[in-house]
């Protein structure tokens, strides 16, 4: 079991997530007769989807983003760079490369957003956190010999003064303090704070910068979790460790809110808050890391995005993909006991649903995600993180 702590203090989550590992982890044991014992992630485990499933897969989606493209480069009748951005994102992750022509008008069009304050955005959209972030994730993505270290840079910059702080007069009492909105103007939430940081890693910003500190102070207010980091009106009235979209403002979550004026934890954002965590440098024992985990073992799904029904789907399964990842989760065991190899299904899933066309929908439209630009590019970022781990 010191052997065990030793690597999951470093992240290094080689073992599986079973009820015995995280009870010491100090989660509770879900109630059963006979908890399930430890599995090695080594070679006598069988993860993940055979390589040719997945190639196969990625090469229809790919096809498919090459017959949607426009002439001047983007995807989406949505105006601005920001589903271009996510876009041409998933197809570099998916060994596309910089030189391909598809690539090259992509990266032209986002260019066109680029603002002298850094920024990549459109001024008419008011969403420059969100527009950049995910367009500073594809030129790092598609970055070559420091071909766009400069700016990488200046977005890098631009994104760091759009975090509530000091700047604004905020104390670190105030519930917007170290979060991120759609925009200046815009309040903070959890899912444009977790794309700035996001975005901030992949330009190299590490886990002791203070904008870093600054986010765990946003993200542990938007978990239902009582603590010394969270002692807002909502920390206590559901208590159940997982993760909702903003405690500023009134406070909001897209799953609703209790009787008693809680706001209910759902799937996606529990996923961008542990990855959020993990980034910005909060370690595997620490009770809202622990807290999370138990939530996510208690409601693994890949019917729905659990707390939102089919609302999102996309986006979960992405976020649920990095998350797992980022944490080295090879197994995760449900409250129920059962072990979920967790690439494998996601994979094998998405292959399932996938179109004749190559191309992914959700029949639930909402979030953009009836735009099957959107929707298979949020297929192909979830299908990069199934590749079995090397």
């Amino acid at each position: 079991m010191q052997s065990i702590n030793k690597s999951l203090a470093s992240w290094g989550i080689c073992f599986a997530i079973t009820a015995g590992i995280v009870g010491s982890l100090g989660f509770s044991s879900p109630a059963r007769a006979e908890d399930p014992k430890p599995v090695a992630s080594s070679g006598k485990v069988k993860k993940g989807v055979p390589t040719e499933t997945l190639a196969k897969s990625r090469k229809s989606a790919i096809a498919y983003l090459r017959t949607t493209q426009s002439d001047d480069g983007r995807w989406s009748d949505y105006p601005g760079p920001a589903i271009t951005g996510i876009v041409t994102t998933s197809l570099l992750k998916s060994g596309v490369e910089p030189s391909d022509p598809m690539i090259v008008k992509a990266l032209a069009y986002l260019q066109t957003a680029l603002q002298s304050d850094g920024g990549i955005y459109t001024k008419e959209n008011k969403v420059s956190n969100y527009e950049t972030s995910v367009a500073l994730l594809a030129f790092a993505a598609a970055n070559r010999d420091g071909k766009y270290d400069k700016l990488i840079a200046g977005a890098r910059d631009y994104l760091k003064k759009l975090q509530w702080d000091e700047s604004e007069g905020l104390s670190k009492d105030d519930y917007k303090y170290g979060g991120a909105g759609y925009g200046r103007s815009e309040r903070p939430d959890l899912s444009n704070t977790a794309f700035l940081l996001d975005a901030l890693k992949a330009a190299g910003v590490d886990e002791d910068d203070e904008t870093m500190k600054k986010v765990v102070v946003f993200i542990s207010r938007c978990q239902n979790l009582e603590s010394e980091h969270n002692t807002t009106e909502f920390a206590s009235k559901i208590n159940d460790g997982g993760f909702y979209y903003t405690p500023a403002g009134g406070g909001n979550s897209q799953a609703g809110a209790d009787d008693n004026g809680g706001l209910r934890s759902y799937a996606s954002m529990t996923y961008a808050g542990l990855k959020s965590m993990i980034y910005a440098g909060v370690g595997p024992d620490d009770p809202r890391v622990k807290a999370a985990f138990k939530w996510l073992q208690k409601h693994y799904s890949l019917k729905e995005n659990p707390g939102m029904g089919q609302k999102g789907l996309f986006y979960y399964y992405h976020t649920f993909a990095k998350a797992l990842s980022a944490a080295k989760v090879d197994l995760m065991i449900d409250a129920a006991g059962t072990s979920h190899d967790w690439r494998k299904e996601l994979a094998e899933h998405l292959v399932g649903i996938q179109r004749e066309n190559g191309s992914w929908i959700n029949t639930e439209a909402g979030w953009l995600e009836g735009d099957p630009n959107l929707v298979t590019a949020y297929g192909l970022l979830a299908l990069h993180y199934c590749d079995t781990p090397k």
